[in-house]
């Protein structure tokens, strides 16, 4: 059949709209149609090729809908269930079989390729020419999604099906970051570097941990007031103070137990380390490009200090996800409010609102 999908064909080339073919399931994978696809920054990373996604491709990792087609090995899943795309893994690695599928050890070649990590095809084409159809095992930026039963969340039909995707990568990721990996304790103190969808995912996390002392560290002060809104206790603008990591440790008269960094800058890691007091933990969520390295100071470690490493926020989506929304619908993870719908055919003004700063998750609508 044929789909309207967005297609990248060069590095960090515009994205095109334009009808494509999408093959039928194969025995383990289901066939989606798409109401709303968040978009996030790893689609930047993939599009501006920081990460080894075959280009021309499709991209899209925050998917909702609804299943059309399932395929002939698939038990758990039926057509007209509504869904939540994540991430996919092998579901036989050690961590996998553990329950760690965020850190399965064939994440790579499951997400970032952009091909069956069995065969290295792909269900999208167009004529004789083949477009990478399974990015983070999925693709959504198009009507119709080839997924797998391992990366499909059912959700409860009730629930706002378009504003769901997010919940599969940024929005996991930061409230994960906070409740899962570092299991922020209630009556702590937290800093968050970063108001994106994942800062401030991390900082309604933080808000369901009973977290006492919530600071929240950006440039854009419209995120700053967001911040403020969603239950910031205090909030800092880096080019309106001469040190972070003073004004921190001044208004928490000290270091702070917690930090999540979520800009993938490598100096602002630094100063999420820097401001933890002696037992604290930073955890580290923002992703740069492959190859970006930082520098500590040693002795800082030695004090009892850790730095924790999060993806996924250390989620398992078919566990998690029900629970984020379990979540929102009680009225305790207000996550819609970091989200701004766009027509799909709007995906170049939702890329250039996000990287502006006027939007903090923009969600695709078909």
């Amino acid at each position: 059949m044929k789909t309207d999908a967005a297609v990248i064909y060069e590095e960090g080339g515009p994205f095109t709209i334009e009808s494509v073919e999408i093959e039928p399931p194969q025995d383990d994978e289901i066939l989606v149609e798409i109401a709303g696809v968040g978009f996030c920054h790893t689609d930047v990373l993939a599009r501006d090729q920081h990460t080894p996604t075959r280009l021309p491709a499709v991209l899209g990792h925050e998917g909702a809908g609804v299943v059309q087609e399932v395929g002939d090995a698939v038990t758990s899943i039926e057509p007209g269930d509504s869904v939540v795309l994540s991430f996919d893994y092998d579901d036989q690695c050690p961590n996998c079989n553990q329950g760690d599928v965020a850190y399965c050890e064939g994440f790579f070649p499951h997400n970032f390729i952009g091909r069956r990590p069995s065969d290295g095809s792909s269900p999208l084409s167009k004529g004789d020419e083949t477009i990478s159809g399974r990015f983070f095992g999925q693709s959504s930026f198009a009507q119709h999604a080839i997924a797998t039963e391992r990366n499909a969340v059912k959700v409860p039909d009730d629930a706002p099906l378009e504003l769901l995707g997010p919940l599969g990568c940024g929005i996991q990721t930061g409230a994960g970051g906070v409740i899962n990996a570092l299991n922020a304790q209630a009556g702590s103190s937290i800093v968050i570097f970063g108001a994106g969808s994942v800062g401030l995912s991390g900082l309604l996390g933080a808000n369901v941990k009973g977290c006492s002392e919530k600071v929240v560290v950006d440039i854009q002060q419209s995120r700053l007031e967001k911040a403020e809104q969603l239950g910031a206790t205090n909030v800092i603008n880096p080019n309106k103070v001469d040190d972070v990591g003073e004004a921190i440790r001044e208004y928490l008269d000290g270091g702070v137990d917690y930090s999540l960094e979520a800009t993938g800058d490598p100096s602002v890691l630094r100063q999420a380390v820097d401001v933890l007091q002696q037992g604290g933990t930073c955890g580290v969520a923002g992703a740069p490009p492959v190859g970006t390295e930082v520098s500590l100071e040693v002795n800082t470690i030695l004090a009892g200090r850790e730095i924790r490493g999060i993806t996924i926020g250390d989620a398992h989506p078919k566990e998690f996800i029900p629970d984020l929304i379990d979540l929102y619908q009680d009225g305790q993870f207000p996550f819609d409010e970091l989200i701004t719908l766009y027509d799909f055919e709007n995906i170049e003004q939702a890329v250039e609102d996000q990287k502006s700063g006027e939007v903090i998750k923009p969600v695709l609508t078909m």
